[in-house]
């Protein structure tokens, strides 16, 4: 009888943190800036098949460090299980520095000396835990030590004896094998006898089997591609991929042909590439989409070769991968789109789609007021200075109310940088919202707080933090003014694209302009109309008509769905209500 499955894919492998210089075309020697990113193979099959709809579970080990807990984070933030996340009291979570020299150059250096994802252990796991997935995946590095050698075959052993279908990534890299310097981590393939005989043990263990050219010459032990399968083939009768890059893959079920194109073949997505790395981690979780609900080939490969193609184009490896969104999107527009990196609709519903967190309800106190509290300390005979210390004094009464009710997750703070810098610091990686202004007070035309170049200045935020504009406008301004608005929200909103932060708009119509029912509505088509799509709107609350206009826009025009803010002023209790209902 077949057993009750929980979990598509359960993967145990490497999990690192990658560093990737921002500077393309550089050498690492050179690199100024850096981004950091879940990685680490096993990590990226986790992540990239619990985006595209798999239920995918995580056994590894991270570190007791800052580092693996941005692990764990991140991989729940993605859907991962993480129950079999071990923290590893000893070790250091693995680390990898990458960068993008050219099409062909992609030099990185694997920080892995006792790391801990090599620490996992055969008692981090039991049988009922393998038991419960269709399907484990493992990728070749796990078997180059004798306990991670240990540890893989007694989850392989679980895996056979409760009908948990196997998979192996080879996932070769000769200087995690210790056949070249520390320093050379780019070199794909250095022909070794003894790696070859080490993974010819394990071959008959799976059910599939997915490697590079290179990597099949390493496991068949020849540098023939050809010869190497048939080598493969008599040790297993596992279906055999072959990764071919831009030319696609090549998929063996049975009996080895003369050649690679006599086989399954499936071409690959012509696109413009930016970086490989990560490319053959995209290409397996497509695969395995299919592949584990027994879809034909031509499906798999075709969700393979689409992910590995989105990949190749953008920047990273695991924030590169597409969500099931965004991969449906682009297989159906596939012939239309040539160049991924550059389609806006695409990497839109990617930046929408991908990681975020959601909020279905939020109590948010906002205290990003600076003119006014500057009026009140004047007024007072207060020092500006004291204004800071209040702000320090919300946070903490936000901490004590949080706890008091319960309310972890659904707490949401405003905090300008000017007065609040302290309270910002204080308030930030408590998993509350947090949104921090970037205009002049009492701006229109709209101006930014700290000069014009606001790309350069969010750059140097947290990535937690939203920003957040309040723009005096009406769609019925005079041309030049409302097009100068304009121009300044757009150099808003292509800056927050670049960094990731998320936006939130917040449109008040000036008090000698027709505040009817349809402004605001008319205001935020308007900004959909020139592409801009905030991810928070913050409003005052409108009447119902208002709010059915601003409803049919949103559904209509918007390609992510915004989450609403509403705006207090001094509204009583009771308006506020009826604007929530």
């Amino acid at each position: 009888m077949t057993k009750k499955k929980s979990l598509d894919v359960i993967c145990l492998g490497r999990a690192g943190v990658d560093f990737y210089g921002n500077q393309v075309g550089s050498r690492l020697e050179d690199m100024t800036t850096m981004s950091m990113y879940l990685g680490g193979s096993s990590c990226n099959m986790a992540s990239n098949t619990a985006r595209i709809g798999l239920k995918s579970a995580m056994l590894t080990r991270v570190g007791d460090d800052h580092m693996g807990r941005f692990l764990y984070e991140t991989l729940s933030k993605e859907g991962v299980d993480v129950s079999h996340v071990v923290t590893d009291k000893d070790r250091l979570t693995a680390l990898v520095i990458l960068g993008i020299k050219d099409k062909e150059t992609f030099p990185l250096i694997f920080y892995r000396e006792n790391c801990a994802d090599m620490a996992v252990d055969e008692r981090d796991f039991d049988e009922a835990f393998i038991t419960s997935s269709r399907t484990l995946a493992i990728t070749g590095t796990h078997f180059s030590t004798d306990q991670t050698k240990r540890t893989c075959l007694k989850a392989l052993e679980h895996a056979k004896r409760n009908e948990t279908r196997t998979v192996l990534d080879i996932d070769f890299r000769p200087v995690l094998w210790g056949l070249t310097g520390k320093g050379e981590g780019e070199n794909r393939f250095i022909k070794n006898d003894a790696v070859t005989l080490h993974l010819q043990e394990i071959l008959p263990l799976f059910d599939l089997i997915v490697g590079t050219e290179e990597e099949i010459h390493i496991a068949g032990g020849s540098v023939d591609t050809i010869e190497s399968l048939k080598n493969i083939r008599q040790l297993t009768h596992a279906e055999i991929v072959v990764k071919r890059g831009a030319l696609g893959c090549s998929i063996f079920k049975d009996f080895i042909p003369a050649t690679l194109d006599e086989g399954f073949t499936s071409q690959g997505v012509r696109v413009e590439v930016l970086n490989v790395l990560g490319a053959g981690d995209a290409f397996i979780s497509g695969f395995l989409k299919g592949w584990i609900r027994n879809e034909s080939y031509e499906n798999c490969c075709t969700y393979a070769n689409a992910c590995g193609a989105l990949v190749v184009s953008r920047h990273g490896c695991a924030p590169a991968m597409p969500s099931l969104q965004e991969l449906n999107y682009y297989l159906d527009h596939i012939k239309e789109i040539k160049r991924p990196d550059l389609d806006k609709t695409l990497n839109l519903i990617h930046r929408v789609t991908t990681a975020r967190k959601s909020w279905k309800e939020l109590f948010i106190f906002a205290f990003d007021h600076r003119k006014q509290l500057e009026e009140m300390a004047n007024s007072a005979g207060r020092s500006q200075s004291d204004i800071s210390t209040l702000k320090q004094l919300f946070v903490k009464a936000v901490i004590e109310i949080t706890e008091e009710n319960s309310l972890s997750g659904k707490v949401g703070v405003l905090i300008d940088d000017t007065y609040g810098q302290e309270a910002l610091n204080h308030a930030t990686g408590r998993n509350w919202w947090i949104a921090r202004p970037v205009e002049l007070p009492g701006s229109r035309p709209l101006e930014f707080e700290h000069g014009e170049n606001i790309g350069q200045l969010i750059t140097t935020w947290p990535k937690e933090h939203i920003v957040k504009c309040l723009l005096f406008y009406h769609p019925d301004d005079e041309t030049s003014l409302r097009q100068d608005q304009e121009k300044h929200v757009r150099q808003l909103y292509e800056a927050c694209l670049m960094s990731g932060h998320e936006l939130l708009l917040e449109i008040i119509s000036p008090a000698h302009l027709p505040d009817d029912e349809t402004a605001i509505p008319r205001a935020i088509e308007r900004f959909y109309q020139l592409e801009i799509f905030p991810d928070w709107w913050k409003l005052k609350p409108p009447g119902q008509s208002s709010w059915q206009k601003i409803n049919h826009v949103i559904k209509t025009k918007a390609v992510n769905r915004p989450g609403i803010v509403l705006l207090g002023l001094d509204r009583p209790e009771d308006e506020l209500a009826k604007g929530f209902e």
